[in-house]
């Protein structure tokens, strides 16, 4: 049975008997030796596999290229060559699986926009390998974070006739024939001769159904697909994310901010120890002082600041800003990074937005002007984390759905969690892709995701 290249390269020479899988980086004939490199993706490194003439099927072997799928069985040995301990002496090699003239992943440096239209091959990339360890490293290191401490995970609905945002910026989903008359009521498409007879969407949030579930089980997350019809073509945005929602009830803004700068710290650690290789290349390769930068994040002690306070430091920095600085406008990115990286010099939450320019259901706070929100800021990217506490008092929740212009029926049970022994609770959510580019220095949410989606694409 094969082991992986992870495992060989941690053994001591010589170990008999040792079986290698895996796609070849690179395949160099010399005078009476081939020198296979190896990879499988179980880590960034390959194992060379050093193949001569006694092989019955040498002449097969010296013509193999980039890419071919082969299986070798011999002996693990000490390498005399510099930048590897060990290397396989074989006794067998096996070609799986040959590959045709005009194999795209030579061994050169590819652009990612290249790379991004052939996603079903830039998997075997040398960056696109650390990506995707690092994605599940990642992944493995949110679901240990929230089992660790005693949470729920909940897997929320992805058709929906809710709107969490309250934004309409949905897909909708819909079973009526496009080629058929579709049934009209007064004018206006008739939804209940539908599927589901209403108006469905693919969700944007999972924060809504998790509610439910905290307000039984306390503490629970969510971790799911969300879909937004944003016709947004910038490096962060993508029609098709995943979520990491975590919902704690008897929770006020506070504690929401401990545990998202808890949760961050503690993730960033995990990948840090569990892909080390990984990051030192991202760290030489895609942004240079990486490692220090998650490492610092790691060590340091986050600050908080309201949002008043923040537009007031904005508008004294004397610094010339593209978007103008305003109480009740919202935060740009170039906003953001100022007060984190020339500001503050750290991570900083910042707290209490305008209640106009938040969701709904967020608390409204003594001033009526404001929300119970935070965005948790971070050096190099800005926003990273958005959550707040969610309004418990019915009838001020009633007001502010009315003030947002949201119909009451489509949300009946998300009201009645505030008749029925409601409490106060608090949540926030993470992009998992954007996380994922803070923690790997990546530049386009499209090179974090295996099959991206986004307006005109949806290939593979």
């Amino acid at each position: 049975m094969s082991e992986s290249v992870k495992m060989l390269l941690g053994y001591e020479p010589p170990k008999e008997a040792v079986v290698v899988e895996g796609w070849l980086r690179t395949a160099r004939a010399g005078k009476d030796v081939v020198f296979l490199e190896v990879n499988d993706g179980s880590c960034a490194a390959s194992l060379q596999v050093v193949a001569d003439p006694s092989l019955p099927n040498y002449a097969e072997i010296v013509r193999l290229g980039t890419g071919a799928a082969v299986r070798a069985e011999g002996t693990l040995v000490a390498s005399p060559a510099k930048g590897q301990t060990v290397e396989l002496k074989p006794h067998s090699v096996t070609v799986v699986g040959d590959v045709e003239q005009g194999y795209p992943l030579q061994k050169k440096r590819h652009s990612f926009e290249f790379l991004r239209t052939m996603a079903h091959l830039r998997p075997r990339a040398r960056t696109f390998g650390s990506v995707f360890r690092v994605r599940h490293a990642l992944q493995m290191a949110i679901h240990e974070f929230f089992d660790e401490r005693g949470f729920i995970q909940v897997h929320t609905p992805i058709v929906t006739a809710s709107d969490c945002e309250g934004a309409g910026q949905m897909f909708r989903v819909s079973a009526f024939d496009p080629a058929a008359p579709i049934p009209k009521k007064d004018g206006a498409v008739d939804f209940s001769q539908d599927f589901f007879a209403k108006e469905t969407s693919l969700t944007v949030s999972g924060q809504l159904e998790a509610e439910v579930f905290a307000l039984a089980f306390k503490n629970v997350y969510t971790f799911g697909p969300t879909f937004r019809a944003e016709n947004s073509h910038t490096a962060r945005h993508a029609s098709e994310f995943w979520m990491i929602e975590p919902e704690m009830a008897f929770c006020d803004l506070r504690g929401d901010m401990a545990l998202a700068e808890d949760f961050i710290k503690v993730i960033v650690a995990k990948v840090l120890a569990r892909c080390p290789d990984d990051i030192d290349f991202f760290d030489q390769w895609i942004e240079k002082g990486l490692r220090a930068r998650l490492e610092a994040l790691v060590g340091s002690s986050f600050e908080a600041m309201t949002y008043t306070e923040a537009i007031d430091r904005l508008k004294t920095s004397k610094k010339k800003f593209e978007y103008p600085v305003d109480w009740g406008a919202d935060l740009q990115s170039e906003h953001e990074r100022y007060l984190t990286e020339e500001l503050v010099g750290k991570p900083v939450f910042v707290v209490d937005y305008p209640r106009e320019i938040k969701a709904f259901y967020m608390r409204v706070n003594d001033d009526e002007k404001t929300v119970a929100a935070m965005d948790l800021l971070v050096p190099h990217v800005g926003e990273i984390i958005g959550g707040s506490q969610r309004e418990e008092r019915l009838d001020v929740l009633e007001g502010q759905m009315e003030r947002f212009g949201l119909e009451k029926e489509p949300y009946w049970w998300y009201l009645d969690l505030r008749r029925y022994g409601g409490t106060p609770h608090a949540g926030f959510g993470l992009g998992f892709e954007r996380a994922l580019m803070y923690v790997t220095g990546m530049k386009n949410i499209r090179d974090v995701i295996p099959f991206a989606r986004t307006p005109g694409n949806c290939d593979f």
